[in-house]
């Protein structure tokens, strides 16, 4: 016959408890269980990494820097004739620089990608060099409360190369500088000659126009009857005179479509059409146009002035460019070959590797403990029994055990007493006095 047992006060039946999570005596015994899993994965994961640390081919960046220096002359003397702002020119031989068929010159001359280069097309090869070409500017954080040349600050870029060999690094890298400073010469000496050349045809024009209009005003005088003082007839004959010997000399040295040659035909052929003219009465009409006339002399006189100063400040300009005293690109430090990859970084692939390899051997473990259904602790007891039909019985330790645990903690204390010992041992025959260290720390040679 069955009947209900009441249960004493003291005697409680069975909860669940969760403390042994927290409790490095659980999580020791899981480690001997599931060290079969936890080292598999760790070992492959740690492999692969190193394996991939020491194998993996280095990669070297040789850079140099390149400053814009500043006119060395004043431009109050000299005034420069590129005045464009450096950061738009540097932009500008960046990019004629990177053309398509200076990196496709530069990888023949030094055979970049020699594994690549048989699979990959003449598009591939420049996208290629691209990327391992580095120009960017180098922020020198320069605060000054006073400029001299605030609007135009000191300016440094570099440029650099990265590749699998230092030599070939430094090689290509010195080759891409050197083609910078040849393209910014040749640049700005071609804005300042083109400038020249400009101001030089619009000075020729102006006297072609100058010397047919005075021709015409000293015609003019002639038919009045007046004298022709400076620019009279006598002037505009020997103006006239000069221009033909002119014209002899220099179709010594250019061709019949030189524009001075045209100039000098226009001018000569203005000046015979005036001396082939009739003669005009002297009338109202005539007084006015020759009014006229020599207004428009004074006003084109006073262009061709102007016109001339700004040529001769071009040709000082030009002058200026190729003597290399205005602002230019100068190399502050040449690429070399570098002793050191910049990548991989072999000891954080090996940390990292090494964090993988630990999470995923943690993982696998943990993985399995969680699938395991057997019993081995008073929880699991819960899942398949009542918590009401099961008592905890606490651990009675045996006098051996306790003699036992107390020989582990002296035997402990032990060891720490003499890796104290060793330690101040150590430090009192290898290392310098004390007051010596902390002299040297305060001077900073421990840095």
């Amino acid at each position: 016959m069955l009947q209900k047992v009441e249960f004493e006060d003291d005697f409680q039946p069975l909860q669940e408890d969760r403390s042994y999570l927290l409790q490095p005596a659980f999580y020791w015994e899981v480690i001997q269980r599931r060290w079969v899993y936890f080292m598999l994965p760790f070992v492959t994961i740690l492999a692969a990494g190193a394996a991939a640390a020491v194998l993996w081919p280095p990669t070297y960046l040789s850079e140099g820097r390149i400053l814009v220096q500043s006119q060395q002359i004043p431009s109050e003397l000299v005034r420069p004739t590129v005045t464009s702002a450096a950061q738009e020119r540097i932009q500008v031989i960046q990019q004629r620089t990177m053309t398509r068929d200076n990196l496709i010159a530069i990888a023949d001359k030094f055979r970049l990608f020699p594994d690549k280069r048989t699979l990959m097309s003449p598009t591939e090869i420049v996208a290629e060099v691209k990327k391992h070409t580095k120009i960017a500017p180098v922020d020198l954080q320069i605060d000054f409360k006073q400029r001299t040349r605030a609007e135009n600050p000191t300016i440094v870029f570099s440029v650099g190369f990265e590749y699998s060999n230092a030599a070939i690094a430094a090689q290509v890298a010195n080759e891409l500088m050197t083609r910078i400073l040849n393209e910014d010469l040749r640049d700005r000496t071609s804005r300042a000659t083109d400038t020249t050349k400009f101001l030089g045809r619009e000075v020729q024009r102006l006297q072609a126009e100058n010397s047919a209009l005075d021709a015409k005003i000293a015609q003019l005088r002639i038919t009045q009857g007046r004298p022709a003082s400076s620019n009279g007839a006598d002037q505009s004959t020997s103006t006239l005179t000069q221009l033909k010997s002119e014209l002899i000399q220099k179709g010594a040295l250019y061709s019949e479509r030189h524009p001075l040659i045209q100039s000098l035909k226009k001018q000569i052929e203005a000046l015979e059409k005036v001396a082939a003219a009739p003669v005009a009465t002297n009338d109202a009409a005539t007084v006015a146009s020759l009014e006229v006339m020599v207004a428009q002399q004074e006003s084109l006189q006073k262009s061709l002035d102007a016109a001339s100063a700004k040529l001769a400040a071009a040709r000082l300009g030009e002058n200026l460019e190729k003597d290399q005293q205005s602002e230019k690109l100068e190399i502050i430090e040449q690429p070399t070959a570098p002793q050191d990859p910049v990548k991989p970084n072999r000891l954080k692939v090996l940390a990292m590797a090494f964090a993988a390899a630990l999470f995923g051997g943690a993982g696998l473990a943990v993985l399995m403990e969680l699938l395991d259904k057997g019993i081995r602790r008073s929880n699991d007891l819960l899942s398949v029994v009542d918590g009401q039909l099961i008592i905890s019985i606490p651990y009675i330790s045996t006098a051996a055990e306790t003699r036992t645990r107390r020989r582990r903690i002296l035997v402990g204390l032990g060891a720490i007493a003499l890796v104290a010992v060793g330690l101040l041992v150590v430090v009192y025959l290898f290392l310098p006095p004390l007051d010596l260290m902390i002299a040297k720390a305060k001077v900073g040679l421990f840095r």
